[in-house]
C-alpha cells in the first residue's frame, strides 16, 4: 500500500445469518435437527459484496446510503469490530472510531469517571486526561452533570461527551457515524466548526457516514454511495450527493412530475391550496419515510414571480418553531395548515416548498415549484414584503 493511502479496502465481502428456526431450549433445538423435510434454518444476508476503494491521507471522505445499505457494517469493518468474510482492509496509521452511542462508557459510572475510562481505552495516560479534562467538559457543555451517573444522561448528552473525547485522540484517522444527527443545535455548530478546522488542517483523515447531503457537499473531498451492499457511485462529492438526492426521493409521490430534489427522509404529501381575497391557505402533510425519529425539521415557502423570490419565510424564523423545529416519530406524519396574508396583487405566482433537517444542512425535500396560481387581489400595495409571517397550525396524523 502506498504511503499516501490511509485506508485501502480490497474486495470486501460480509455476510450475516438470519435464523428462521426458533429454539426455546436444547430439546427444541435437537427436535429441529431431526425434523422431517427439514430445510436450512437460516438464510444468508449479503451485506457487502466486493467493496473496493482507497482513502488518501488528509482526505475528508464521505459514505452515504439509505438505512440498511451496509454503511455501518463497512465502518465496523474499518474499525476492526467485524472481520470480513473475504477481502482485505489495510489501515496506515492509528484509527479512532465514533460509531455507536455508549461504546467505551459504563452507565453506572459518573461522567467524570467515564472521561478517564474512555481516555484510557483510547490510549491516554491519566496525566494526559487530567490536562485535557477541562477542555473536554467545556466542549461538551456538561460542567453541571459530570458527577452524575451516565445512565441518567440523555442520548444527546452522551454523544457530546463521547465526541468531545474522541476528537482529542492522538490518531491519524477519525471515523464518524451520523454524529450530527443526535446532538442539539449548539453541539451541531461545534461539530461544524471542528469539521471546518480539520478540513483545513489535513493532518488527519476523516471518514464521515451521514444522511446529510449538504454535509457531503460542504466538507468532503471524495464520497461513495452504497446501495444493497455495492458501491453505486464514487468520486466527486457534489456528483455523489446529487445522485443520492435524485435516486432516493420517493417516485410515487403525488407531485412526481414537478422538479424535485432532496434526500427523502422527510417529504411533503397531499398539498392543496386555497386563494381568497384575504389569504393564501396551504394544507399539507409532512411524512417521515424512515424507521427512525426525525428531529429539528424546518419548512420553507417561497412565492415567486418570473423565478424571483418575492415573498417567503422559513419556520426557523417563527417563534413557535425556531428553538427546535418540528419532530416526527418513525414512519409518522403531521398535517399543517399555513395561512399567508394575501397582499400579492395581480400576478401569476409559483410557490417553492422545501424541508430541511440538521439546522438546514440536510435538504430532505425541495419542490420547485410545488404549485402555481394567479393572484387577483386589487388591494395590493407595491411595497413587497421580503418576509411574510404566516399563521401555522399542526395536528398529528
Amino acid at each position: 500500500m502506498s504511503e499516501e493511502v490511509a485506508i485501502a479496502v480490497s474486495n470486501i465481502h460480509k455476510t450475516f445469518r438470519l435464523p428462521h428456526d426458533q429454539h426455546s431450549g436444547l430439546k427444541q433445538y435437537i427436535l429441529n435437527l431431526f425434523r422431517r423435510n427439514r430445510v436450512k434454518g437460516y438464510e444468508d444476508q449479503y451485506v457487502l459484496k466486493g467493496i473496493d476503494f482507497e482513502i488518501k491521507k488528509g482526505e475528508f471522505f464521505g459514505i452515504v446510503g439509505r438505512n440498511g445499505s451496509g454503511k455501518s457494517t463497512l465502518l465496523k469493518l474499518l474499525a476492526g469490530i467485524y472481520v470480513p468474510d473475504k477481502g482485505h482492509i489495510s489501515i496506515n496509521g492509528t484509527l479512532v472510531p465514533f460509531i455507536e452511542l455508549g461504546v467505551g462508557f459504563n452507565p453506572e459510572l459518573t461522567g467524570r469517571e467515564n472521561v478517564f475510562l474512555n481516555g484510557a481505552l483510547l490510549g491516554f495516560s491519566r496525566k494526559q486526561m487530567e490536562k485535557m479534562y477541562d477542555e473536554i467538559v467545556d466542549f461538551a457543555e456538561l460542567e453541571k452533570f459530570m458527577d452524575q451517573k451516565l445512565k441518567n444522561y440523555s442520548s444527546g448528552m452522551q454523544v457530546r461527551l463521547a465526541f468531545s473525547i474522541a476528537i482529542r485522540a492522538n490518531s491519524d484517522i477519525l471515523v464518524l457515524d451520523e454524529v450530527l444527527a443526535v446532538g442539539d443545535e449548539a453541539f451541531q455548530k461545534k461539530c461544524n466548526e471542528f469539521f471546518n478546522k480539520i478540513k483545513k488542517d489535513r493532518s488527519k483523515t476523516v471518514v464521515l457516514v451521514t444522511h446529510s447531503m449538504e454535509s457531503v457537499r460542504r466538507y468532503c473531498d471524495k464520497a461513495l454511495m452504497i446501495e444493497k451492499g455495492e458501491i453505486v457511485a464514487f468520486g466527486d462529492p457534489q456528483d455523489v450527493a446529487d445522485d443520492y438526492s435524485k435516486q432516493f426521493i420517493d417516485s410515487d409521490l403525488s407531485i412526481k412530475k414537478q422538479n424535485r430534489l432532496g434526500s427523502g427522509e422527510v417529504v411533503y404529501e397531499n398539498i392543496t391550496h386555497k386563494i381568497t381575497n384575504d389569504s393564501v391557505v396551504l394544507d399539507f402533510d409532512i411524512v417521515n419515510k424512515t424507521n427512525k425519529n426525525q428531529t429539528g425539521i424546518y419548512m420553507g415557502y417561497d412565492f415567486c414571480v418570473d423565478d424571483d423570490i418575492i415573498i417567503g419565510n422559513d419556520t426557523r424564523f417563527l417563534e413557535e418553531f425556531k428553538k427546535k423545529g418540528s419532530d416526527l416519530s418513525a414512519n409518522a406524519s403531521k398535517h399543517f395548515t399555513v395561512k399567508f396574508p394575501n397582499d400579492l396583487g395581480n400576478h401569476p405566482f409559483t410557490v417553492n416548498m422545501n424541508i430541511t433537517t440538521e439546522l438546514g444542512l440536510n435538504l430532505t425535500d425541495h419542490m420547485r415549484p410545488a404549485f402555481k396560481f394567479d393572484s387577483t387581489n386589487t388591494q395590493f400595495s407595491n411595497a413587497w414584503k421580503v418576509l411574510a409571517f404566516p399563521e401555522i397550525t399542526q395536528s398529528e396524523e
